[in-house]
């Protein structure tokens, strides 16, 4: 495994790069922390917090490349990614204000939507790592995200708990249905969800990280904001479609995104489809949506 640590100096990156760590060590991981300056006069501070965040490396017998850029941090992190392999990025991120929900910072986001590896966004301080909350749409493509969750909980030897937030049945058969009895049903029928989830229930098995499954009703992201007040995990995995500059907010979906803004855990967004599918839509749409005039010159050439 490869990572990448991103850092702009501030206490927050080194916070990610303490709970990132925790993964890096586990899976043996190639570890390197790329720091870029916005400003000149930014430079020794950050040269400062690379080092300290090295030592972070080296408590956990890592030895990581250090590499230093100036420019815009988005910019510097998406071709550092385009331009190596990397298994996991790692960045630090707060609250922007105090506004309900507390948004975060727009660099976070922007990171998140623009590479293609998965993004660790590690909110607040967490010293282990022993519980995970994965969530799952119950489609096929959300395998890659439970593969991934699986092989690091593994490692560093955590339980998943996996959930799946099913839509609330019409208020005339609310009472037919027993809640306690719903999740084993739909777990041993022959439905396209019952088939995906009992896959993705076994997959976890096989690795030996299974902790509960857990069935929700009602809205997806009050239902999973409910789950993790409710028990405490360390870090929750969820799925988003990679992004391309034509659709970037739309594609991103609003469960990750809310996910990211409400969360007081660290949060790994993971790419549930391949860029090329993402690019065939974001393509198909751009034809869609194009403008009258440019539709009918094109016709007409």
């Amino acid at each position: 495994m490869k990572i990448l640590f991103c850092s702009d100096g501030s206490e927050q990156a080194e916070n990610a790069v303490r709970f990132g760590a925790l993964i890096a060590a586990a899976c043996e991981a190639e570890t390197s922390i790329l720091g870029i300056a916005e400003k000149a006069s930014a430079e020794e501070p950050l040269f400062q917090a690379l080092l300290r965040a090295q030592d972070i490396l080296k408590e956990h017998h890592l030895s990581a490349e250090v590499i230093t850029k100036a420019g815009r941090p988005v910019r510097e992190i998406v071709k550092r990614t385009r331009e190596n392999d990397y298994d996991l990025v790692v960045i630090g991120a707060v609250r922007k204000g105090a506004r309900s929900p507390a948004w975060m910072s727009a660099r976070a986001y922007k990171i998140i939507e623009s590479v293609a590896p998965p993004v660790l966004v590690v909110i607040g301080e967490r010293p282990a790592l022993q519980r995970i909350l994965l969530c799952t749409s119950g489609s096929p493509p959300a395998d890659k995200a439970v593969e991934f969750a699986g092989s690091v909980a593994r490692s560093v030897n955590a339980a998943v708990d996996l959930i799946h937030v099913a839509a609330e049945p019409p208020a005339m058969y609310a009472d037919l249905i027993e809640r306690e009895e719903d999740a084993e049903r739909i777990l041993a029928s022959n439905s396209k969800l019952g088939r995906t989830l009992r896959q993705q229930k076994e997959l976890l098995e096989q690795y030996g990280v299974l902790g509960e499954f857990r069935l929700h009703h009602g809205l997806v992201v009050p239902e999973l904001l409910r789950e993790m007040q409710r028990t405490g995990y360390d870090l929750v995995v969820v799925g988003s479609p990679p992004a391309e500059d034509t659709l970037r907010q739309y594609m991103m979906g609003d469960v990750a995104r809310e996910i990211v803004d409400r969360a007081e855990l660290p949060v790994l967004v993971m790419r549930t489809e391949s860029r090329r599918l993402a690019h065939r839509f974001g393509s198909l749409m751009t034809r869609l949506f194009r403008r009258p005039k440019e539709t009918a010159e094109a016709a007409g050439s």
